[in-house]
């Protein structure tokens, strides 16, 4: 039975109605968006550059796995720390600081001499993204007028968008330059914290009255917290680990398997994670729409198919499945992160942190492990190995039915609860 079925007639209009919101303050979400675009394109230059790395350091699979691993569990176990923190007392001012330190790790990486500096310098990056993600994600979600998902998918969207571009630009500036022309991308970086000094003096007014607005209900009675965020975590495991094997070695698999030149691989990348950015982009509105719980399941679960052929496709067959593959799985995100957000109203920061950086460090412990397959089986076995994990979406159907329709409904106000949930995380 559809969530909005036993709803009064003025919520259920609310929550079925197109996904565009009437109250949003746009000009904020564009702009934690343009910057959302920023941060994770110089995120993505990391992977984008690991055949010159691998080259010129003469790295293992495994070590360019662990150089993921580094740079994502820096920023996982730092951001839902940064959340809790700001959920308590909010920080604007870490925005241009945390991109701040992104600039400094990309200088670093463009003269990195040995493997460890390398290390450092992801490290350093890591952090920008920590401190980056859970007060952003808080400033979409006050900004969102209510339409939470359309928000985190605009948010979202952002990200996916410079995670497509990073291959891409690193493919012309970075491939033909070599290692340094990383330090030119710091101008990207000061762009960046231009748009995020903005948005924060926007923070600084209205963080504060949302921390004063009433916190919606609690969700449906019954729901077991921790249970459900077990399931949360087991389908976010299937997805970044899957979404590892082509962020980190799909240029690889291109290159062996078909016999690519590095920049037509980095082009197949590129076109992987454009298709991820218009999968966040429609995640989010579809989940205002039919429900967060009917997205997560049929995005994780309905890859399977597609997963399970890849491995004995041609180049063109490859490249094609790639593509459903990547706005399947890219649509799950937005509706997670909304969806543990109902759970846990008034947690925005811990929640959105958390969910952020169990997508850092799950994706790292996935590159880490497929590396050491791919070293150990060749880079053929990692495909065939990762098929299966899409299988885990079935847990999906053990999803308690929630989210701001049910919440809404339990206010006497109706409607105004709605309007006011847009903006109950915050504090």
């Amino acid at each position: 039975m559809s969530t909005t079925a036993t709803l009064p007639p003025a919520t259920r209009q609310a929550a079925t109605s197109p996904a565009q919101p009437q109250n949003a303050t746009m000009a904020v979400l564009l702009a934690v968006s343009a910057a959302h675009m920023v941060n994770d394109l110089l995120q993505s230059l990391l992977p984008a550059i690991y055949p010159i790395l691998a080259i010129r350091y003469g790295l293992s699979f495994a070590q360019i796995g662990m150089i993921t691993l580094v740079n994502q569990l820096t920023a996982s176990v730092l951001q839902p720390l940064i959340g809790t923190t700001t959920d308590r007392w909010p920080f604007p001012a870490a925005l241009p600081l945390g991109m701040a330190a992104t600039l400094v790790g990309l200088l670093v990486l463009a003269n990195a001499g040995s493997y460890a500096v390398v290390l450092m310098a992801v490290a350093l990056v890591g952090i920008g993204s920590s401190v980056f993600h859970p007060e952003s994600s808080r400033v979409a979600r006050a900004a969102s007028g209510g339409q939470h998902g359309f928000a985190q998918s605009i948010f979202q969207v952002g990200g996916n968008a410079g995670a497509a571009l990073g291959p891409l630009m690193a493919a012309l500036v970075i491939a033909p330059n070599g290692q340094h022309a990383v330090a030119w991308f710091g101008a990207v970086a000061l762009v960046g914290i231009a748009l995020l000094s903005g948005v924060s003096r926007w923070a600084k007014t209205h963080l504060p009255r949302t921390r004063k607005a009433q916190i919606a209900p609690a969700t449906a009675a019954g729901v077991r917290v921790p249970l459900v965020m077990g399931i949360l975590l087991a389908l976010m495991f299937s997805k970044f680990c899957y979404m590892a094997s082509f962020s980190n070695f799909y240029t690889f698999y291109l290159i062996h398997h078909f016999g690519l030149a590095v920049s037509q691989a980095q082009l197949g990348l590129f076109a992987f994670l454009a298709s991820v950015a218009l999968g966040t982009l429609l995640g989010g509105p579809i989940g205002d729409r039919i429900g967060r719980k009917r997205v997560i399941w049929g995005s994780i679960l309905g890859v399977l198919p597609l997963s399970l052929l890849l491995p004995h496709m041609g180049l063109w067959g490859t490249i094609g499945l790639s593509l459903p593959i990547g706005l399947m799985l890219a649509s799950a995100f937005p509706a997670i992160v909304v969806y543990a957000q109902d759970l846990l109203p008034g947690r925005t920061g811990m929640v959105s942190g958390l969910m952020f950086g169990l997508a850092f460090g799950l994706g790292g412990i996935g590159a880490a492990l497929l590396g050491r397959l791919a070293d150990a089986h060749g880079i053929d076995a990692v495909y065939q190995l990762a098929a299966f994990l899409p299988a885990l979406g079935l847990l999906a159907a053990f999803l308690p039915e929630l989210g701001g329709e049910r919440r809404h409904d339990a206010s006497p106000s109706g409607g105004q609860a709605g309007r006011n949930s847009g903006q109950s995380g915050e504090r």
